[in-house]
């Protein structure tokens, strides 16, 4: 069983939704949420934040945040995260915000830097630094994989 397929049978026993908010996967992680049959059961929107005006407007990521510690950092990760939580009808959010590359990175953010934010209902968010490696597209799938996984690990859901 796919990481998406676990993800959705959790989901499901719970009686839980999802959203997503993402910014350097693009819709990826909505996409394959969606991909499955029933999946209006367990998800509720997506958001996809590419820009720090898309992350500020729809998600309320403060721009002292962005301004202080950039789009790539754990703290934006759990803004968006929290963001997500507050703007839907969910019980559990994931975001994701990262250099994909091949340009961009910086000795600080490497290209294949990658935060993952993971927010349960009445639950204070969480983030998770990854460095990923790979091609643009191997970056992003892994990514996508990865938020599957932390959101699975932080349920206490065993990953088959």
């Amino acid at each position: 069983m796919s990481l998406v397929e676990q993800l959705s049978t959790a989901l499901r026993k719970r009686g839980w939704k999802l959203t997503s908010a993402e910014s350097c996967t693009g819709g990826m992680i909505s996409a394959a949420i969606t991909d499955l049959p029933g999946s209006s059961d367990i998800f509720d929107r997506g958001f996809i934040t590419y820009s720090n005006q898309a992350k500020t407007d729809l998600l309320g990521v403060y721009s002292t945040i962005l301004e202080t510690h950039g789009a790539v950092s754990e703290q934006t990760a759990k803004a968006m995260a929290e963001g997500a939580m507050r703007q839907a009808i969910s019980d559990i959010a994931v975001s994701v915000t990262g250099i994909a590359g091949p340009g961009g990175g910086s000795p600080e953010k490497p290209v294949g830097l990658v935060f993952i934010g993971v927010c349960i209902k009445d639950r204070h968010p969480i983030a998770f630094r990854h460095e990923f490696k790979g091609t643009r597209a191997e970056i992003r799938e892994q990514t996508v994989q990865t938020a599957f996984a932390r959101m699975l690990e932080l349920m206490g859901e065993p990953i088959a």
